[in-house]
């Protein structure tokens, strides 16, 4: 077809150029209506080999061009859903571990605070034992203190009280009355201080 449009041209051309050298105005060759068919023919020929070349190897390159483009964006946007949601499983999955840990710390810290305050209830238990039976022991001093502190104070007061009296007699003194009067004193200051 483009053949066959093209002689018609051609035969046009000549046809018009005849036409053309046989009037004589002179001009300007572009508005001098004898030269319009042969310009038409190369504007048409021109046209149409710019047509050929742009739809036969410049628009299918470029399409193809925007189809791999296209192709590529759809690719790329799969892939970046696809990383998004995995990227969000993974978000959940490390918060799941969190919360896993977390758990695993409180149940730690918990039987660690159990094993602690059991062992300050032995060691407190030991200690109150140990204070209990030293409480005990300065409790049976104290009253072997308190026994025997009574009849030394009286021993001493004896002694004091019959070597004061001879100093003062210059003579010798009945221990026996001395001592009778010093424990009848004493019991009575046991009376009166400690209710025995």
């Amino acid at each position: 077809m483009l053949l066959r449009l093209f002689s018609y041209l051609i035969f046009l051309n000549f046809l018009f150029i005849n036409l053309a050298e046989s009037s004589e105005d002179a001009g300007m060759p572009q508005l001098n209506p004898e030269f319009w068919f042969s310009q038409i023919f190369w504007l048409i020929i021109a046209f149409g080999f710019l047509f050929i070349v742009l739809s036969k190897l410049i628009l299918p390159k470029i399409s193809e061009n925007l189809e791999a483009r296209k192709s590529q964006i759809l690719e790329n946007i799969e892939t970046a859903v696809k990383q998004r949601e995995e990227s969000e499983n993974k978000i959940k999955e490390y918060e799941q571990i969190i919360l896993e840990s977390k758990k695993e710390a409180k149940n730690y810290f918990i039987k660690a605070r159990e094993k602690i305050l059991k062992d300050i209830d032995k060691k407190k238990e030991g200690l109150e034992n140990e204070i209990n039976e030293e409480i005990i022991k300065v409790e049976k001093e104290i009253a072997d203190l308190k026994n025997k502190s009574s009849d030394k104070i009286n021993k001493i007061a004896v002694e004091t009280s019959s070597d004061l009296i001879k100093q003062l007699i210059r003579d010798k003194v009945n221990n026996s009355s001395i001592s009778a009067i010093v424990d009848d004193i004493s019991r009575k200051v046991r009376r009166k201080n400690y209710g025995i």
